[in-house]
């Protein structure tokens, strides 16, 4: 025997006033995490390419130092080629004297959709005393 109304008993609140305020606020704070992470991992990734042009770029220019007596098409071709094993681009090359000076480009995607280039300069050759 029920006695009181619609399964409602004394001193039990109904459940009408509770309007889900704390999921809003939860899912807010799990979307913040979110885009902080987002936004982490993508100044991680610019960062790796910055690296991983300067890296391509130092390596270029000392295989093209190696092989600057050769000229220039010789010594910017080495240096081409060890700075896109390197996962690099050579955009410029030029010999000064016995020096190289090279430009390498890497491009990366921080963000699906967004593609941008990390660039680095490098130059080697004969130590001078």
């Amino acid at each position: 025997m029920n006695e009181w109304p619609r399964g409602e008993r004394p001193g039990i609140e109904p459940s009408g006033g509770e309007r889900g305020g704390a999921t809003v606020l939860l899912l807010a704070v799990g979307l913040v995490f979110v885009l902080v992470g987002t936004f982490g991992a993508a100044v991680a990734v610019a960062t790796m390419a910055a690296q991983r042009a300067a890296v391509a770029a130092d390596l270029g220019a000392l295989a093209g130092a190696a092989r600057a007596l050769d000229g220039d098409a010789v010594a910017c071709a080495a240096a081409g080629d060890i700075a896109g094993r390197n996962g690099g681009r050579l955009v410029g090359c030029r010999l000064d004297g016995l020096d190289v000076l090279v430009i390498v480009e890497v491009v990366f995607t921080p963000l699906p959709g967004l593609t941008r280039v990390a660039a680095s300069t490098a130059r080697a050759g004969p130590v001078r005393g």
